[in-house]
Protein backbone atom coordinates (compact mmCIF):
# COMPACT_ATOMS: atom_id res chain seq x y z
CA UNK A 1 0.00 0.00 0.00
CA UNK A 2 1.23 3.30 -0.50
CA UNK A 3 2.16 5.91 1.90
CA UNK A 4 -0.55 8.37 2.48
CA UNK A 5 0.19 12.31 3.27
CA UNK A 6 -1.32 14.72 5.53
CA UNK A 7 -1.28 18.08 4.96
CA UNK A 8 -1.69 20.66 7.72
CA UNK A 9 -4.14 23.38 6.39
CA UNK A 10 -5.23 27.20 7.86
CA UNK A 11 -8.75 27.75 6.36
CA UNK A 12 -8.62 31.84 7.52
CA UNK A 13 -10.82 33.54 9.77
CA UNK A 14 -14.49 31.98 7.59
CA UNK A 15 -14.22 34.16 4.38
CA UNK A 16 -14.27 31.93 1.75
CA UNK A 17 -11.96 34.26 -0.52
CA UNK A 18 -9.61 34.40 2.31
CA UNK A 19 -8.47 31.29 1.80
CA UNK A 20 -5.11 30.80 0.11
CA UNK A 21 -4.97 29.09 -3.74
CA UNK A 22 -3.02 26.37 -2.17
CA UNK A 23 -5.28 25.74 0.35
CA UNK A 24 -8.20 25.38 -1.98
CA UNK A 25 -6.05 23.01 -4.48
CA UNK A 26 -5.15 20.49 -1.59
CA UNK A 27 -8.53 20.88 -0.18
CA UNK A 28 -9.92 20.39 -3.50
CA UNK A 29 -7.75 16.74 -3.77
CA UNK A 30 -8.52 15.46 -0.02
CA UNK A 31 -9.56 12.25 0.47
CA UNK A 32 -9.89 12.46 4.33
CA UNK A 33 -11.13 16.14 5.65
CA UNK A 34 -10.25 16.29 9.40
CA UNK A 35 -11.60 20.01 10.05
CA UNK A 36 -12.89 22.38 12.97
CA UNK A 37 -16.24 23.78 13.67
CA UNK A 38 -14.43 27.13 13.89
CA UNK A 39 -13.72 26.89 9.67
CA UNK A 40 -16.00 29.18 8.35
CA UNK A 41 -19.73 27.07 6.57
CA UNK A 42 -18.53 28.47 3.25
CA UNK A 43 -15.10 26.80 3.21
CA UNK A 44 -16.33 23.34 4.84
CA UNK A 45 -19.11 23.19 1.47
CA UNK A 46 -15.96 23.38 -0.45
CA UNK A 47 -14.86 19.73 0.80
CA UNK A 48 -15.39 17.08 -2.06
CA UNK A 49 -18.57 15.51 -1.99
CA UNK A 50 -16.19 11.65 -2.33
CA UNK A 51 -13.89 12.68 0.74
CA UNK A 52 -14.46 11.64 4.21
CA UNK A 53 -15.00 13.94 6.38
CA UNK A 54 -14.41 13.94 10.17
CA UNK A 55 -15.98 16.84 12.61
CA UNK A 56 -13.19 17.39 15.27
CA UNK A 57 -15.53 20.00 17.14
CA UNK A 58 -12.60 22.47 18.87
CA UNK A 59 -15.89 25.01 19.74
CA UNK A 60 -14.97 26.67 22.84
CA UNK A 61 -15.97 24.77 25.79
CA UNK A 62 -17.26 21.88 23.33
CA UNK A 63 -13.91 19.48 22.27
CA UNK A 64 -15.36 16.79 20.17
CA UNK A 65 -12.48 14.99 19.88
CA UNK A 66 -9.49 14.69 22.52
CA UNK A 67 -6.20 16.38 20.88
CA UNK A 68 -4.23 12.63 21.45
CA UNK A 69 -7.03 10.93 19.60
CA UNK A 70 -6.97 13.02 17.11
CA UNK A 71 -3.04 13.29 16.71
CA UNK A 72 -4.01 9.11 16.12
CA UNK A 73 -6.85 9.32 14.39
CA UNK A 74 -4.31 11.69 11.40
CA UNK A 75 -1.55 8.79 11.84
CA UNK A 76 -4.05 6.53 10.94
CA UNK A 77 -5.41 7.99 8.02
CA UNK A 78 -2.25 8.69 6.51
CA UNK A 79 -0.96 5.25 6.69
CA UNK A 80 -4.25 3.82 5.17
CA UNK A 81 -2.47 5.57 2.21
CA UNK A 82 -4.65 8.54 2.35
CA UNK A 83 -4.34 12.24 1.15
CA UNK A 84 -4.86 13.82 4.50
CA UNK A 85 -6.04 17.48 5.13
CA UNK A 86 -6.12 18.86 8.77
CA UNK A 87 -8.40 21.70 8.25
CA UNK A 88 -7.99 24.34 10.71
CA UNK A 89 -9.41 27.51 11.46
CA UNK A 90 -7.04 30.81 10.96
CA UNK A 91 -3.45 29.58 11.10
CA UNK A 92 -2.20 26.00 11.88
CA UNK A 93 1.02 27.26 14.15
CA UNK A 94 -1.00 29.86 15.85
CA UNK A 95 -2.59 28.58 19.31
CA UNK A 96 -3.82 25.75 16.66
CA UNK A 97 -1.86 23.03 18.15
CA UNK A 98 -0.22 22.23 14.70
CA UNK A 99 3.16 21.51 15.77
CA UNK A 100 1.90 18.71 18.18
CA UNK A 101 0.05 17.28 15.39
CA UNK A 102 2.77 16.68 13.39
CA UNK A 103 4.90 15.56 16.26
CA UNK A 104 3.00 11.83 16.01
CA UNK A 105 3.54 11.91 11.99
CA UNK A 106 7.36 13.11 12.12
CA UNK A 107 8.14 9.99 14.83
CA UNK A 108 6.63 7.57 12.47
CA UNK A 109 7.77 8.91 9.39
CA UNK A 110 4.58 10.09 7.54
CA UNK A 111 5.44 12.96 5.06
CA UNK A 112 3.29 16.35 5.90
CA UNK A 113 3.01 19.95 4.16
CA UNK A 114 1.91 23.12 6.42
CA UNK A 115 -0.21 25.28 4.47
CA UNK A 116 -0.32 28.85 6.44
CA UNK A 117 -3.52 30.35 7.09
CA UNK A 118 -4.94 33.79 7.03
CA UNK A 119 -4.69 34.37 11.18
CA UNK A 120 -7.88 36.23 12.43
CA UNK A 121 -5.42 38.24 14.32
CA UNK A 122 -5.29 40.38 11.68
CA UNK A 123 -7.65 39.79 8.82
CA UNK A 124 -10.35 40.35 11.78
CA UNK A 125 -9.28 43.90 12.81
CA UNK A 126 -8.65 44.51 9.19
CA UNK A 127 -12.20 44.24 8.24
CA UNK A 128 -13.02 46.26 11.34
CA UNK A 129 -11.21 49.50 9.80
CA UNK A 130 -8.20 48.96 12.43
CA UNK A 131 -4.19 48.10 11.29
CA UNK A 132 -2.56 46.85 13.73
CA UNK A 133 0.14 48.70 13.04
CA UNK A 134 0.30 52.14 12.35
CA UNK A 135 3.27 54.29 12.17
CA UNK A 136 1.84 57.23 14.36
CA UNK A 137 -0.06 54.44 16.99
CA UNK A 138 1.65 51.25 17.09
CA UNK A 139 5.45 50.15 15.50
CA UNK A 140 4.90 46.33 16.94
CA UNK A 141 1.63 43.92 17.62
CA UNK A 142 2.14 41.43 20.44
CA UNK A 143 -0.92 38.40 19.94
CA UNK A 144 -1.71 36.27 22.83
CA UNK A 145 -3.67 33.39 23.97
CA UNK A 146 -6.76 34.33 26.43
CA UNK A 147 -7.67 31.03 26.82
CA UNK A 148 -8.35 29.54 30.36
CA UNK A 149 -9.21 26.37 31.88
CA UNK A 150 -12.65 26.73 33.64
CA UNK A 151 -12.56 28.27 37.29
CA UNK A 152 -8.93 28.77 36.43
CA UNK A 153 -6.79 31.52 36.81
CA UNK A 154 -5.87 33.30 33.69
CA UNK A 155 -1.82 32.77 33.64
CA UNK A 156 -0.22 35.84 31.83
CA UNK A 157 2.49 38.28 32.64
CA UNK A 158 0.29 41.55 32.96
CA UNK A 159 3.43 43.33 34.35
CA UNK A 160 4.79 42.90 30.87
CA UNK A 161 1.85 43.15 28.63
CA UNK A 162 1.30 46.53 30.21
CA UNK A 163 4.72 48.02 29.46
CA UNK A 164 4.06 47.17 25.84
CA UNK A 165 3.73 50.31 23.46
CA UNK A 166 2.08 48.04 20.59
CA UNK A 167 -1.11 46.65 20.11
CA UNK A 168 -2.50 43.94 21.78
CA UNK A 169 -4.22 41.37 20.62
CA UNK A 170 -5.99 38.23 22.08
CA UNK A 171 -7.74 35.13 20.46
CA UNK A 172 -10.23 33.18 22.82
CA UNK A 173 -9.91 35.59 25.28
CA UNK A 174 -14.23 36.60 25.72
CA UNK A 175 -14.93 34.44 28.63
CA UNK A 176 -11.45 36.40 30.60
CA UNK A 177 -12.62 39.71 29.33
CA UNK A 178 -12.98 41.08 32.71
CA UNK A 179 -9.78 39.66 33.89
CA UNK A 180 -7.61 40.69 30.74
CA UNK A 181 -8.50 44.42 31.42
CA UNK A 182 -8.25 44.54 35.10
CA UNK A 183 -4.80 42.82 35.10
CA UNK A 184 -3.56 45.26 32.59
CA UNK A 185 -4.84 48.01 34.31
CA UNK A 186 -3.21 46.41 37.70
CA UNK A 187 -0.15 46.44 36.01
CA UNK A 188 -0.13 49.81 34.78
CA UNK A 189 -2.05 50.06 31.59
CA UNK A 190 -4.15 53.21 31.36
CA UNK A 191 -7.91 52.50 31.85
CA UNK A 192 -8.61 54.61 28.63
CA UNK A 193 -6.53 53.28 26.40
CA UNK A 194 -8.93 52.51 23.16
CA UNK A 195 -10.04 48.13 23.38
CA UNK A 196 -12.46 46.92 20.95
CA UNK A 197 -13.76 43.18 21.29
CA UNK A 198 -15.17 41.91 17.46
CA UNK A 199 -17.37 39.42 17.20
CA UNK A 200 -17.58 37.03 13.91
CA UNK A 201 -15.44 38.84 11.73
CA UNK A 202 -15.15 38.43 8.00
CA UNK A 203 -18.85 37.27 8.12
CA UNK A 204 -22.41 38.21 7.38
CA UNK A 205 -22.75 38.77 11.65
CA UNK A 206 -19.62 40.81 11.90
CA UNK A 207 -20.49 43.06 14.98
CA UNK A 208 -17.86 44.83 17.46
CA UNK A 209 -17.69 46.92 20.58
CA UNK A 210 -14.98 50.17 20.43
CA UNK A 211 -14.38 51.66 24.05
CA UNK A 212 -11.61 51.54 26.42
CA UNK A 213 -10.09 49.48 28.63
CA UNK A 214 -12.13 50.32 31.74
CA UNK A 215 -15.17 50.40 30.21
CA UNK A 216 -15.26 47.26 27.77
CA UNK A 217 -16.17 44.50 30.00
CA UNK A 218 -19.22 46.23 31.45
CA UNK A 219 -20.32 46.79 27.15
CA UNK A 220 -20.29 43.56 26.54
CA UNK A 221 -22.25 43.02 29.33
CA UNK A 222 -24.86 45.63 28.32
CA UNK A 223 -24.36 44.81 24.56
CA UNK A 224 -23.72 41.24 24.65
CA UNK A 225 -21.66 40.17 21.01
CA UNK A 226 -21.40 36.76 19.69
CA UNK A 227 -18.33 34.08 19.35
CA UNK A 228 -15.52 33.38 18.19
CA UNK A 229 -14.35 37.39 19.13
CA UNK A 230 -11.64 38.65 19.66
CA UNK A 231 -9.72 41.18 21.75
CA UNK A 232 -7.99 44.37 20.02
CA UNK A 233 -6.02 46.80 23.33
CA UNK A 234 -4.63 49.67 21.22
CA UNK A 235 -4.56 53.17 20.14
CA UNK A 236 -5.42 51.69 16.89
CA UNK A 237 -8.86 51.00 17.74
CA UNK A 238 -9.20 54.18 17.85
CA UNK A 239 -9.53 53.94 14.09
CA UNK A 240 -12.01 52.24 13.59
CA UNK A 241 -15.48 54.28 12.80
CA UNK A 242 -12.74 56.08 10.27
CA UNK A 243 -11.36 53.27 8.70
CA UNK A 244 -14.41 50.56 8.58
CA UNK A 245 -14.87 49.65 5.19
CA UNK A 246 -16.53 46.06 5.19
CA UNK A 247 -20.25 47.02 6.59
CA UNK A 248 -20.34 49.97 3.66
CA UNK A 249 -20.47 47.34 1.23
CA UNK A 250 -23.75 47.03 -0.34
CA UNK A 251 -24.91 43.56 0.44
CA UNK A 252 -22.75 43.62 4.06
CA UNK A 253 -24.99 41.24 6.62
CA UNK A 254 -26.81 39.30 4.21
CA UNK A 255 -25.99 35.53 3.75
CA UNK A 256 -26.91 33.92 0.72
CA UNK A 257 -27.42 30.68 0.10
CA UNK A 258 -26.63 29.86 -3.75
CA UNK A 259 -28.33 26.44 -4.54
CA UNK A 260 -27.22 26.43 -8.15
CA UNK A 261 -24.67 23.03 -9.47
CA UNK A 262 -21.08 23.46 -8.67
CA UNK A 263 -20.03 24.18 -11.95
CA UNK A 264 -22.21 27.08 -12.19
CA UNK A 265 -21.89 28.68 -9.35
CA UNK A 266 -19.03 31.02 -9.44
CA UNK A 267 -20.55 34.05 -11.63
CA UNK A 268 -23.41 34.48 -9.38
CA UNK A 269 -21.14 34.19 -6.18
CA UNK A 270 -18.40 36.21 -7.36
CA UNK A 271 -21.03 38.86 -7.67
CA UNK A 272 -22.27 38.75 -4.50
CA UNK A 273 -19.02 38.82 -2.74
CA UNK A 274 -18.06 41.82 -4.09
CA UNK A 275 -20.49 43.17 -2.77
CA UNK A 276 -20.07 42.53 0.35
CA UNK A 277 -22.48 39.66 0.69
CA UNK A 278 -21.43 36.30 2.78
CA UNK A 279 -22.41 33.15 0.24
CA UNK A 280 -22.71 29.55 1.16
CA UNK A 281 -22.21 27.62 -2.23
CA UNK A 282 -24.95 24.96 -1.45
CA UNK A 283 -25.25 22.79 -4.89
CA UNK A 284 -28.69 20.84 -4.55
CA UNK A 285 -28.74 19.17 -7.69
CA UNK A 286 -25.99 18.18 -10.25
CA UNK A 287 -25.74 17.73 -13.37
CA UNK A 288 -24.89 13.94 -15.25
CA UNK A 289 -23.96 14.01 -18.64
CA UNK A 290 -25.15 11.35 -20.78
CA UNK A 291 -22.12 9.56 -23.15
CA UNK A 292 -22.82 8.80 -26.59
CA UNK A 293 -23.58 5.11 -25.78
CA UNK A 294 -26.09 5.91 -22.46
CA UNK A 295 -27.99 8.46 -25.01
CA UNK A 296 -31.96 7.10 -25.33
CA UNK A 297 -33.31 6.04 -29.47
CA UNK A 298 -33.82 9.57 -29.18
CA UNK A 299 -30.24 9.95 -29.96
CA UNK A 300 -29.70 8.55 -33.27
CA UNK A 301 -31.07 12.58 -34.18
CA UNK A 302 -27.32 13.93 -33.58
CA UNK A 303 -26.69 11.43 -37.09
CA UNK A 304 -29.16 13.17 -38.74
CA UNK A 305 -28.04 17.04 -37.46
CA UNK A 306 -27.70 18.64 -41.15
CA UNK A 307 -31.73 17.94 -41.37
CA UNK A 308 -32.87 20.41 -39.25
CA UNK A 309 -34.06 23.69 -39.20
CA UNK A 310 -33.72 24.50 -35.49
CA UNK A 311 -31.33 23.82 -32.62
CA UNK A 312 -33.33 25.13 -29.28
CA UNK A 313 -30.80 25.28 -25.89
CA UNK A 314 -33.09 25.81 -23.20
CA UNK A 315 -30.34 25.89 -20.76
CA UNK A 316 -26.15 26.53 -20.34
CA UNK A 317 -26.03 23.25 -19.10
CA UNK A 318 -27.79 21.90 -22.44
CA UNK A 319 -25.24 23.64 -24.47
CA UNK A 320 -22.34 22.41 -22.61
CA UNK A 321 -23.47 18.64 -22.41
CA UNK A 322 -24.22 18.95 -25.97
CA UNK A 323 -21.15 19.96 -27.54
CA UNK A 324 -19.75 17.53 -25.24
CA UNK A 325 -21.37 14.47 -27.34
CA UNK A 326 -20.31 16.60 -30.82
CA UNK A 327 -16.74 16.01 -29.20
CA UNK A 328 -17.16 12.87 -28.21
CA UNK A 329 -18.74 11.52 -31.12
CA UNK A 330 -15.80 13.84 -33.32
CA UNK A 331 -19.25 15.39 -34.94
CA UNK A 332 -18.55 18.93 -36.43
CA UNK A 333 -21.43 21.63 -35.84
CA UNK A 334 -21.09 22.82 -39.45
CA UNK A 335 -23.60 20.18 -40.65
CA UNK A 336 -25.91 22.30 -38.97
CA UNK A 337 -24.95 25.29 -41.25
CA UNK A 338 -27.89 25.79 -42.51
CA UNK A 339 -30.16 26.30 -39.23
CA UNK A 340 -31.41 28.54 -36.96
CA UNK A 341 -30.33 28.13 -33.22
CA UNK A 342 -32.88 29.59 -30.51
CA UNK A 343 -31.64 29.79 -26.95
CA UNK A 344 -33.70 31.06 -23.70
CA UNK A 345 -32.23 33.51 -22.03
CA UNK A 346 -28.52 35.76 -21.88
CA UNK A 347 -26.89 33.08 -19.70
CA UNK A 348 -27.43 30.33 -22.53
CA UNK A 349 -26.62 32.65 -25.71
CA UNK A 350 -23.69 33.65 -23.54
CA UNK A 351 -22.66 30.00 -23.25
CA UNK A 352 -23.09 29.02 -26.94
CA UNK A 353 -20.87 32.25 -27.64
CA UNK A 354 -18.24 30.10 -25.60
CA UNK A 355 -18.42 27.58 -28.43
CA UNK A 356 -17.86 30.65 -31.08
CA UNK A 357 -21.78 31.00 -31.89
CA UNK A 358 -24.05 33.33 -32.01
CA UNK A 359 -27.78 32.34 -31.17
CA UNK A 360 -30.86 33.85 -33.83
CA UNK A 361 -33.66 33.54 -31.78
CA UNK A 362 -34.15 34.98 -27.69
CA UNK A 363 -37.49 35.63 -26.05
CA UNK A 364 -37.82 38.69 -24.76
CA UNK A 365 -38.99 36.86 -21.49
CA UNK A 366 -36.92 33.89 -20.54
CA UNK A 367 -39.07 31.14 -19.96
CA UNK A 368 -40.01 27.71 -21.61
CA UNK A 369 -43.40 29.12 -22.93
CA UNK A 370 -41.91 32.58 -24.35
CA UNK A 371 -39.12 30.41 -25.73
CA UNK A 372 -41.84 28.22 -27.55
CA UNK A 373 -44.15 30.77 -29.05
CA UNK A 374 -40.41 32.48 -30.44
CA UNK A 375 -39.12 29.30 -32.00
CA UNK A 376 -43.27 29.09 -33.01
CA UNK A 377 -43.67 32.24 -34.43
CA UNK A 378 -40.29 32.15 -36.48
CA UNK A 379 -40.32 28.19 -37.91
CA UNK A 380 -43.24 27.12 -40.81
CA UNK A 381 -45.00 24.14 -41.30
CA UNK A 382 -42.96 20.87 -42.54
CA UNK A 383 -39.52 22.14 -40.17
CA UNK A 384 -37.59 20.12 -38.49
CA UNK A 385 -36.47 21.33 -34.31
CA UNK A 386 -33.84 19.33 -32.41
CA UNK A 387 -34.31 19.97 -28.44
CA UNK A 388 -31.39 18.61 -26.43
CA UNK A 389 -31.86 19.14 -23.28
CA UNK A 390 -32.33 17.64 -19.71
CA UNK A 391 -34.34 14.20 -19.69
CA UNK A 392 -37.71 15.94 -17.53
CA UNK A 393 -38.06 18.65 -19.74
CA UNK A 394 -41.13 21.02 -20.10
CA UNK A 395 -43.27 20.01 -22.01
CA UNK A 396 -44.82 23.72 -22.33
CA UNK A 397 -41.92 24.63 -25.04
CA UNK A 398 -42.94 21.63 -27.13
CA UNK A 399 -46.69 22.66 -26.34
CA UNK A 400 -46.35 25.98 -27.58
CA UNK A 401 -44.31 25.32 -31.05
CA UNK A 402 -46.85 22.73 -31.81
CA UNK A 403 -49.88 24.97 -31.20
CA UNK A 404 -48.63 27.19 -34.34
CA UNK A 405 -47.08 24.86 -36.79
CA UNK A 406 -47.52 21.35 -38.27
CA UNK A 407 -43.80 20.40 -37.17
CA UNK A 408 -40.93 17.53 -36.60
CA UNK A 409 -39.74 18.05 -33.01
CA UNK A 410 -37.23 15.33 -31.58
CA UNK A 411 -36.89 16.09 -28.07
CA UNK A 412 -33.41 14.74 -27.33
CA UNK A 413 -32.49 14.16 -23.18
CA UNK A 414 -28.66 14.46 -23.06
CA UNK A 415 -28.37 15.00 -19.08
CA UNK A 416 -30.33 14.20 -15.98
CA UNK A 417 -30.40 16.75 -13.30
CA UNK A 418 -29.63 14.73 -9.75
CA UNK A 419 -31.20 15.86 -6.70
CA UNK A 420 -28.78 15.85 -3.78
CA UNK A 421 -29.83 13.58 -1.09
CA UNK A 422 -27.34 15.62 1.40
CA UNK A 423 -25.13 18.67 1.81
CA UNK A 424 -21.09 17.80 1.26
CA UNK A 425 -21.35 18.72 5.03
CA UNK A 426 -24.26 18.45 7.89
CA UNK A 427 -24.87 22.11 8.64
CA UNK A 428 -26.83 22.33 11.77
CA UNK A 429 -26.90 26.25 12.34
CA UNK A 430 -27.44 26.59 8.46
CA UNK A 431 -31.04 27.78 8.72
CA UNK A 432 -30.94 29.15 12.22
CA UNK A 433 -30.16 33.02 11.28
CA UNK A 434 -32.03 34.99 9.04
CA UNK A 435 -30.56 34.35 5.00
CA UNK A 436 -31.47 34.70 1.69
CA UNK A 437 -31.99 31.65 -0.89
CA UNK A 438 -31.43 31.30 -4.58
CA UNK A 439 -33.09 29.16 -6.55
CA UNK A 440 -32.43 29.35 -10.16
CA UNK A 441 -34.83 26.72 -11.10
CA UNK A 442 -37.52 24.34 -9.86
CA UNK A 443 -35.52 21.50 -9.59
CA UNK A 444 -33.05 23.97 -7.40
CA UNK A 445 -35.60 24.56 -4.86
CA UNK A 446 -36.86 20.29 -4.70
CA UNK A 447 -33.55 19.58 -4.55
CA UNK A 448 -33.09 21.89 -1.17
CA UNK A 449 -36.38 20.34 0.31
CA UNK A 450 -35.09 17.03 -0.48
CA UNK A 451 -31.79 17.54 1.14
CA UNK A 452 -33.00 19.79 4.24
CA UNK A 453 -36.09 18.00 4.52
CA UNK A 454 -36.50 18.49 8.14
CA UNK A 455 -34.93 22.15 8.22
CA UNK A 456 -37.25 25.39 9.46
CA UNK A 457 -37.12 27.33 6.60
CA UNK A 458 -39.21 30.38 8.15
CA UNK A 459 -35.96 32.70 8.53
CA UNK A 460 -35.28 32.10 4.65
CA UNK A 461 -36.16 34.21 2.22
CA UNK A 462 -36.06 32.87 -1.59
CA UNK A 463 -34.86 34.67 -4.28
CA UNK A 464 -36.09 33.06 -8.36
CA UNK A 465 -35.20 33.54 -11.51
CA UNK A 466 -38.73 33.31 -12.23
CA UNK A 467 -42.36 32.41 -11.63
CA UNK A 468 -42.19 28.41 -12.63
CA UNK A 469 -39.25 28.83 -9.51
CA UNK A 470 -41.21 30.84 -7.65
CA UNK A 471 -44.34 28.72 -7.74
CA UNK A 472 -41.97 25.70 -6.48
CA UNK A 473 -40.93 27.30 -3.83
CA UNK A 474 -44.03 28.43 -2.41
CA UNK A 475 -45.39 24.60 -2.76
CA UNK A 476 -42.33 23.83 -1.09
CA UNK A 477 -43.14 26.07 1.73
CA UNK A 478 -41.25 28.96 1.32
CA UNK A 479 -43.88 32.40 2.24
CA UNK A 480 -41.31 34.93 1.81
CA UNK A 481 -40.14 35.22 -2.39
CA UNK A 482 -39.34 37.47 -4.37
CA UNK A 483 -38.74 37.13 -8.36
CA UNK A 484 -35.80 38.79 -9.88
CA UNK A 485 -37.12 40.68 -13.11
CA UNK A 486 -35.75 38.73 -15.58
CA UNK A 487 -33.84 35.03 -16.12
CA UNK A 488 -30.07 36.56 -15.66
CA UNK A 489 -27.55 36.61 -12.77
CA UNK A 490 -28.02 40.62 -13.01
CA UNK A 491 -31.60 40.76 -12.21
CA UNK A 492 -30.94 38.00 -9.51
CA UNK A 493 -28.22 40.44 -7.70
CA UNK A 494 -30.61 43.68 -8.46
CA UNK A 495 -33.10 41.52 -6.78
CA UNK A 496 -31.26 40.98 -3.59
CA UNK A 497 -29.59 44.27 -3.37
CA UNK A 498 -34.12 46.01 -3.29
CA UNK A 499 -34.33 43.63 -0.57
Amino acid sequence: MNQGKVWLVGAGPSDAELLTVKAKRVLEQAEVVVYDRLVGDSILLMMPDTAEKIDAGKRSGNHTMPQEEMNRLLLRKAQEGKRVVRLKGGDPFLFGRGGEELTLLAEHGIPYEVVPGVTSAIAVPAYNGIPITHRDFASSVHIITGHKKKDEPLELDFATLAKLEGTLVFLMGVSALGDICDGLMHAGKAKDTPAALLSRGTTSRQARLVSTLEKLPEELHEHPLMTPAIIVIGEVCALADQFAWYEKLPLSGKKIIVTRPRERQEEISQRLRSLGAEVLELPTISIAPYRAEELPEQGAALEELESYQYLVFTSPSGVDCFFALLREKKMDIRRFCAGKIAVIGAGTASRLQNYGLMADLMPEIYDAVHLGKCVGADCKDGDRILIPRARLGSQALIGEITAQKKVTIADLPIYDTIEKESPVVELPDLTKEEAMIVFTSASTVRGFRKMMADADISRLQAVCIGAQTKEAAEKAGFTNVCVAAEATVDAIVSAIEEQ
